[in-house]
């Protein structure tokens, strides 16, 4: 089996894969500081929940975006699973050319998702991921991302809110009822829900209009993508699990080069 690991601002992702097929997921916080031992008894313990013997891991892939976690975390992989875990980083095979200035700055998360929705429903597709960010990455017929847009991620933009501003509580992140809205809370969920739609439908509109391609997919994963996705006909595939399988796809991209 093969584990993969989405380490982002808000979470650590992990998936069990066997073969092609995800078997569980399971998150962890990643604002609170760990050490290795602790990495790996959590590892481990959450595998076991899951109906996965840890010894049943042939492999590990990670990608993140939060370097201070990976010295711990690799520690972990190699101390409790025995496994030197590959690590999505320049050089690494993906499948995916990257056209930006400076391809060192791309985070591996936007690589992960573009090369599994190149993979998975084929290019040319615009992948949305609402996490911590909300980004936008073009990817062309060809396999090369082109372009992204980077926004601040629905949770983030809620908290600016009420952290902001004294007298806005704290709130469930939903869609209301109505953007009519007459209460406070109601009002708060209206502005943040609804305006994620409509920046999200923006900016797919332009990106359709400025490279020409008005039928072009466009493929969202994320936590509470869900939302934004069940409310607008722009977003045309809902994938839960993109960035996991994504790592599955460069885990096998990378053994073959290997052979």
């Amino acid at each position: 089996m093969l584990l993969v690991s989405d380490v982002g601002n808000t979470n650590l992702t992990f998936g069990v894969f066997d073969g092609d097929r995800i078997v569980s997921t399971f998150r962890m916080t990643t604002k609170q500081p760990r050490t290795s031992d602790e990495y790996g008894i959590h590892l481990r313990s959450m595998l076991l929940h899951n109906h996965v013997q840890p010894e049943e891991i042939e492999d590990v892939i990670i990608a993140s975006v939060v370097p201070n976690v990976m010295h711990s975390l690799l520690s972990a992989t190699i101390k409790y699973l025995d496994k030197q875990a590959i690590v999505v980083e320049p050089g690494i095979k993906t499948g995916i050319r990257i056209l930006a200035e400076n391809p060192k700055q791309v985070g591996a998360d936007k690589i992960v998702d573009a090369a599994a929705a190149f993979e998975l429903y084929g290019g040319p597709v615009f992948v949305i991921d609402f996490g911590t960010a909300t980004t936008y990455d073009f990817v062309d017929e060809s396999g090369a991302l082109v372009s992204s847009v980077i926004a601040p991620g629905i949770r983030t933009s809620a908290q600016a809110l009420w952290q902001a501003a004294a007298k806005l509580p704290e709130i469930e992140i939903r869609k209301p009822d109505s953007i009519l809205a007459k209460e406070t809370i109601a009002c708060m969920q209206a502005g943040i829900v609804f305006g994620q739609i409509g920046q999200t439908e923006y900016i797919v509109n332009r990106t359709k209009e400025e490279t020409g391609l008005k039928d072009l997919k466009v493929v969202a994963t994320g936590g509470l993508g869900k939302i934004i996705a069940n409310e607008t006909e722009s977003i045309d595939i809902y994938d839960p699990n993109l960035t996991l399988q994504g790592l599955r796809i460069i885990y096998h991209k990378q053994k073959r080069g290997k052979v």
